[in-house]
């Protein structure tokens, strides 16, 4: 299972920056570039283990873009992209986040009380652009009744679990100067 995701991982190449070794994937960057088989396979996957029943898929600018689209297609369910720049619609909310490396704002635009929604994203390593986005959604009145990340690295979705965040994962990994590892 997820056999072409788990040997993309394996076979990633390896930056580093600074004391950070960052693995560069299709996934995670969009480089070199998505086979259409690996998103097929994830997107399948992700199908089988999220709930379904929601009004709208929910994905971050940007890599959660080809996921979000990928789902869209297979089901049918409309999707909406949490974006890194604002357009000052009408009801547009703004979200401040920080990661381990970095912090900006997000803008959440067409969700309103009362939707269901799946968030799809990436990868998460400390887990701060999802709890503000988790956060800010139900503030909004919006039911987030699952949340599915492909990339589990780092403590950040324990962290989340451990503060009441339920948060769902297709590969846990660990990156280090020899590569990507996958974990059980």
């Amino acid at each position: 299972m997820l056999e072409k995701l788990c040997d993309s991982l394996l076979n990633a190449p390896i930056v580093r920056r600074g004391e950070y070794y960052y693995f560069i994937h299709p996934i995670a960057d969009g480089v070199p570039f998505l086979e259409p088989d690996l998103l097929e396979e994830i997107t399948d996957h992700i199908v089988q283990i999220a709930d379904m029943d929601v009004d709208r898929i929910i994905a971050i600018e940007a890599m959660g873009i080809p996921l979000a689209t990928a789902l869209s297609l297979k089901t049918g369910i409309p999707f909406s992209i949490i974006r890194k720049r604002s357009y000052e619609l009408d009801g547009e909310i703004l979200l401040s986040q920080q990661t381990g490396y970095s912090k900006g704002e997000l803008y959440i635009n067409a969700i309103k009380n009362g939707d269901r929604v799946l968030i799809v994203d990436d990868v998460v390593s400390t887990g701060g652009t999802l709890m503000a986005l988790i956060t800010a959604l139900k503030s909004m009145g919006a039911e987030v009744c699952d949340t599915v990340v492909v990339l589990e690295r780092g403590e950040g979705v324990s962290r989340m679990r451990d503060m009441g965040f339920e948060v769902k994962t297709l590969v846990r990994i660990s990156v280090d100067e020899n590569g990507v590892s996958i974990e059980d």
